[in-house]
């Protein structure tokens, strides 16, 4: 498909009124689709069955479905239209001499003013050695709009006349760019390898089309940092085949959301480092790209997402063992993990404190030794329960000797505990 003539950008101010050529600059882009506005009635209203026909031999329309608003034929845009970030702003330069004189060394130059920057679209930096009566130079532009805001395409015409008179004049072209896509993102973080000192952080992107017209999301990856490997949970297995949860067809339509799931595992090298994944860490970047009316393309890539990492204080406990269900009154054995994640090494002592329905079996205020600086050790611990139902595993306390500081864990699992006979049977 080729691109058509749109319009003139906006109303042109020259800064010369003598000048023996004329410029226009016309945006390019592509034609739409035509959609026609259905005009029916009964038949026992007075004009019958006439508009009925005349939507039938209507050739716009698409034949056994003419109530629908959809066409079959192109047409070309009647306005400037909407220019969105991330999609390619195409824009066609003529310069034409007017004069029955031959001009000489013509040099026509585009820059683009944003609201940071002034960009040069010129293709060739090259003056034209002459220039005839009522011919013209054209040239055509493109340029991936990057910000949005007002943008101001400015167009520079110079050139000598016969009698070697430099002349010069400017065109002004003011247009806006918008938002196409509201970009929202949360993190979760999880405990899914309870082995490991950082944890899994599942990152939820909402991605809402906020223009007028439907979208083709191509793609929606997530390009992460140096820190992480990424795993897309987008797709489902189907038959040996990986296909989209949205389906073949991907489209959003105007208004809509959709969210999209990743997730992140800290690399090996890190994640066997207590402290390096502490505070804010940069988990990457969303890069996205779809389609709009007939195959536009556009892309977006997000700034680098930032999330702060969970603290964790000066010592970690995890499980790395716990059954999901006991019996009442039934010794069990749960696997603790302690992380030293301060910089400074801990003489730690441990104390079990029993609870309305939570028992501890074993001695409590014994010495764990000392513990350096992202070092773990592993303690094996024995509990019952004297009360049936979902119980809390609570009451671990752990002392460092040299600062006399405590540190309390309460609510670290859950375990259902039953009797021994619902359990054999």
């Amino acid at each position: 498909m080729t691109f058509c003539v749109l319009k003139e950008l906006s109303v042109p101010r020259s800064c010369c009124t003598c000048s023996v050529e004329t410029l226009e600059v016309m945006r390019l882009t592509k034609p739409t689709l035509f959609t026609n506005i259905p005009v029916t009635c009964e038949e026992r209203d007075l004009p019958g069955n006439l508009f009925n026909q005349l939507m039938k031999d209507d050739p716009s329309t698409v034949k056994g479905a003419e109530t629908l608003m959809l066409g079959e034929m192109l047409t070309l845009p009647q306005n400037f239209g909407n220019i969105f970030l991330g999609e390619t702003f195409s824009s066609y330069i003529s310069v034409h001499n007017d004069s029955n004189q031959v001009v000489k060394d013509i040099l026509v130059k585009a820059d683009l003013q944003t609201s940071s920057q002034r960009l040069n679209l010129s293709a060739s930096s090259a003056a034209v050695a002459e220039l005839k009566p009522d011919c013209c130079i054209d040239d055509v532009i493109h340029h991936e709009v990057k910000e949005i805001g007002t943008h101001i395409l400015v167009c520079a015409v110079s050139y000598t006349t016969q009698t070697g008179e430099k002349m010069y004049f400017r065109k002004f072209f003011k247009f806006q760019v918008l938002k196409p896509l509201d970009v929202k993102t949360k993190f979760y973080n999880a405990e899914s390898d309870l082995s490991s000192v950082t944890d899994e952080v599942f990152l939820e992107a909402q991605i809402q089309n906020i223009t007028t017209s439907p979208m083709f999301m191509e793609k929606v990856s997530l390009e992460p940092s140096m820190m992480y490997n990424v795993a897309e949970l987008n797709t489902v297995d189907t038959a040996g085949e990986s296909e989209s949860t949205f389906g073949a067809r991907t489209y959003l339509q105007p208004m809509d959301t959709r969210q999209y799931l990743y997730c992140l595992k800290p690399k090996q090298e890190f994640a066997e480092k207590a402290g390096v994944i502490k505070g804010v860490t940069v988990i990457g970047k969303l890069d996205i790209v779809w389609k709009t009316n007939l195959g536009e393309r556009g892309r977006l890539q997000t700034s680098q997402l930032q999330r702060m990492a969970p603290g964790y204080g000066d010592v970690r406990l995890s499980l790395e063992t716990i059954p999901d269900t006991v019996n009442l009154e039934e010794p069990f054995d749960i696997t603790c993990k302690i992380t030293n994640c301060s910089e400074r090494t801990m003489d730690l002592v441990l104390e079990m404190c029993n609870t309305n329905s939570i028992h501890w079996c074993g001695v409590s205020g014994r010495q764990l030794g000392k513990l350096h600086p992202s070092s773990s050790l592993h303690l094996a611990l024995t509990l019952l329960s004297s009360v049936q139902g979902l119980q809390s595993v609570s009451g671990l306390r752990l002392t460092d000797t040299f600062l006399k500081r405590t540190y309390e864990y309460d609510d670290i699992a859950q375990v259902c505990v039953v009797s021994s006979e619902i359990k054999q049977s």
